[in-house]
């Protein structure tokens, strides 16, 4: 098992390891990648997306614990938009004023409006008459100036409290928006602590990382600059539309022409837009996994000098990720455009028409000039939204993505009743245990065994044999398709999985370090020990020696690769850890695999000094490791083909022995089988046969 997959070596389970545990959907012992990052439900998105408008209303819905501060932000976007709307009637109003006194100075004093429109008539101006009737003109006085200031007045007024009911409707809706997103954090955390094993194994780290942060992050932003652009958007079309037929249903009707040819060109270019946002961050997903092994393997690319092969695989998702992006951002990016071209030539005949219709005296120049302003602000909206169906459309492919986590299915909860182990002891017994990753694919079969309370039992086995799997289904990491595990006679499926990992502690071979101090990361074993309790687990493993030959001791802090610790220091640590712990269940995986010979022996003082009074199960390829095991179980295709002890299972002379014997006697090669060897040489590299 890899170190994501584990719980924190050396420390009891509990409920932060929840992430790494069962379910019923399992693979293959090795649990080989497949090259796909999920499955689903919970999988990488297909070239196709969720349908765009679920996906969005369960975005939405996100907003429902907020509904009294939405429903403020809409009432404060109403007044803010109708305050706004209001001004261009009113600057309207202002130019009708000026306009009126400027025509109005021109003719004498003394004469009605009707007298001057009868001799402009008689003169043989008809237009000018027919202007004149539309005016409010009062002939020998020029602009009323006192009408005019309070006019403007009135507008600024208007236009001020539209902005500060703007600044708090996007005050508030900032709020609304981060505590979505925060609670949004939670439950996919939460989530993946319930998710199971399995799901895990097929998930490279960077692809689900990807999900949780970028993806996430990608919606806060979506969400903070759509939802109060398209509230306020939507509301300036309705208010901008009723202004527009109060003022001239016959321009009302022109403008409104444009709002199904935008709704037809919108959704064409959104449709075709929106599956390439979903390959977008399936590409950004793939390119984070691929850096993400890349560098953490870093030292083995370096090895085996596949830096070339790394830079051609990089080079190529990087590409993918460029032309999804580019063709994302080019196809949605065509609709601002094409919004303003429709709204330009929408412009040009309001003017046209507005006016001729100023002329002919239906309308006066203030109402056109405000009607112009109306269809600049009825485009404006329509022309923002579309500029934002490319970041819309990003957010609800990436809330897509993280739904998939959401919806992935969980493992088995636990029982509502949960029993309780009355009599600690440490007695684990299989009875008739069945498992298999595949369905198709057996790998143990009426499996029984007893581990007797203060043993330590010994796994030995080749690779592939179930060794780990057996420890796995004691952690309940992976439910049992038949038979039951049982820890002093209660069936580990009727206690909870805090309750039976906090019986057990776990040393793995891959050692698990977070960045603290050492101190720190002693403690992460148990959290309620003394000063005292960690220095004498460290003292009895050992750690306490080469601890005070670092600068600042137990307060040396470790980065989170233990790069400033050797590896044999850190199996150390971790072997502390679980023995300031103190389980009831001990579980050694490999504990001295990557570590020399003289920190062996440590290592192994260290691991004694800790099975001691504990039933514990340790696997082990070192067979000299496990000598003085009370019980050695030998498996082979996940059943157990031997028992006993060292001395029982050597007189055997079967499985163990042979396994025994290539490790410290010489491996037994079959001479037919060496001679074919010879007999087909073996292609090198460089084409050149080699012998095997």
């Amino acid at each position: 098992m890899s170190e994501s997959e584990q719980p924190a070596s050396g420390s009891t389970a509990d409920g932060k390891t929840d992430s790494t545990t069962d379910s019923k959907t399992v693979k293959a012992t090795e649990r080989p990648n497949t090259g796909r990052a999920f499955g689903p439900p919970g999988g990488i998105p297909g070239d196709k997306s969720m349908d765009f408008l679920p996906s969005a209303k369960r975005l939405l819905k996100r907003l429902r614990p907020h509904r009294v501060q939405v429903s403020g932000v809409v009432l404060l976007a109403i007044f803010s938009v109708g305050l706004s709307v209001l001004g261009p009637k009113i600057l309207g109003r202002a130019t009708d004023i000026i306009f009126s006194g400027a025509i109005g100075k021109q003719f004498p004093r003394g004469l009605t409006k009707e007298q001057i429109i009868e001799q402009t008539r008689a003169s043989g101006n008809g237009r000018l008459a027919e202007l004149l009737q539309g005016i409010d003109l009062i002939p020998g006085v020029g602009i009323d100036t006192d009408a005019l200031r309070n006019v403007l007045l009135l507008a600024l007024g208007l236009y001020v409290g539209a902005f500060f009911l703007s600044w708090a409707q996007g005050y508030i809706l900032n709020g609304v928006v981060q505590r979505t997103i925060l609670d949004l954090r939670s439950e996919v955390e939460e989530k993946l602590n319930k998710l199971p094993l399995s799901y895990f194994d097929g998930a490279p780290r960077g692809e689900l990382l990807s999900r949780v942060t970028n993806d996430i992050d990608n919606i806060s932003t979506s969400l903070q600059q759509t939802l109060s652009q398209l509230l306020t958007s939507l509301l300036t079309v309705i208010g901008v539309v009723t202004m527009m037929f109060v003022i001239s249903p016959l321009l009302a009707l022109i403008a409104l022409v444009t709002i199904p040819i935008s709704m037809i060109l919108t959704a064409a270019i959104a449709k075709r837009s929106q599956v390439r946002f979903v390959q977008q961050w399936r590409h950004t997903g793939a390119l984070n996994g691929q850096i993400e092994e890349a560098f953490t393997g870093h030292e083995l690319v370096k090895v085996f000098g596949r830096q070339k092969e790394i830079e051609t695989s990089f080079a190529e998702k990087n590409e993918e990720l460029y032309k999804a992006a580019f063709g994302a951002q080019f196809i949605s990016g065509l609709i601002m455009p094409l919004m303003m071209f429709i709204g330009n030539v929408n412009y040009v005949v309001i003017a046209v028409v507005g006016g001729l219709r100023v002329a002919s005296g239906t309308m006066s120049l203030g109402d056109v000039q405000a009607f112009i302003q109306y269809s600049r602000q009825f485009t404006q909206p329509l022309t923002q939204v579309a500029s934002m169906a490319n970041l819309l459309q990003s957010g609800v492919a990436s809330a897509e993505r993280v739904f998939e986590v959401l919806d992935a299915k969980e493992q088995v909860p636990d029982d509502a009743t949960p029993e309780k182990v009355t009599d600690s002891r440490g007695r684990v017994e299989f009875e008739h245990v069945s498992f298999s990753y595949k369905p198709d694919e057996p790998l143990i079969t009426d499996l029984s065994l007893v581990a007797e309370p203060g043993q330590t039992v010994a796994i030995v086995g080749p690779t592939g044999a179930g060794k780990t799997t057996l420890v796995n289904l004691i952690m309940r990491f992976y439910e049992l398709n038949g038979g039951r595990i049982t820890l002093d006679g209660v069936d580990i499926t009727d206690l909870t999985r805090h309750d039976l990992r906090s019986r057990i502690g776990m040393v793995l071979q891959d050692t698990w370090l977070f960045g603290g101090t050492i101190r720190d990361n002693l403690l992460y074993g148990n959290l309620k020990a003394t000063e005292e309790d960690m220095l004498a687990a460290a003292k009895a493993t050992y750690v306490d020696r080469f601890v005070h030959s670092l600068p600042d001791g137990y307060d040396t802090v470790i980065d989170e690769e233990g790069s400033n610790v050797s590896a044999g220091e850190k199996q150390l640590l971790t072997i502390a850890r679980a023995f300031l712990a103190d389980p009831q269940l001990l579980i050694l995986d490999e504990a001295t695999s990557s570590v020399d010979t003289r920190t062996e022996v440590l290592v192994q003082r260290a691991m004694a000094a800790l099975r001691s009074d504990r039933t514990s199960f340790v696997i082990a390829h070192r067979l000299s490791t496990i000598r003085d095991a009370d019980l050695i179980l030998v498996m082979e295709n996940g059943a157990i083909v031997e028992q006993g002890n060292h001395t029982e299972l050597l007189s055997l002379d079967g499985a163990y022995a042979r396994l025994y014997n290539a490790q410290f006697s010489g491996a037994v090669v079959d001479i037919d089988e060496e001679a074919a060897a010879i007999a087909t040489p073996v292609a090198t590299p460089a084409g050149r046969p080699m012998a095997r």
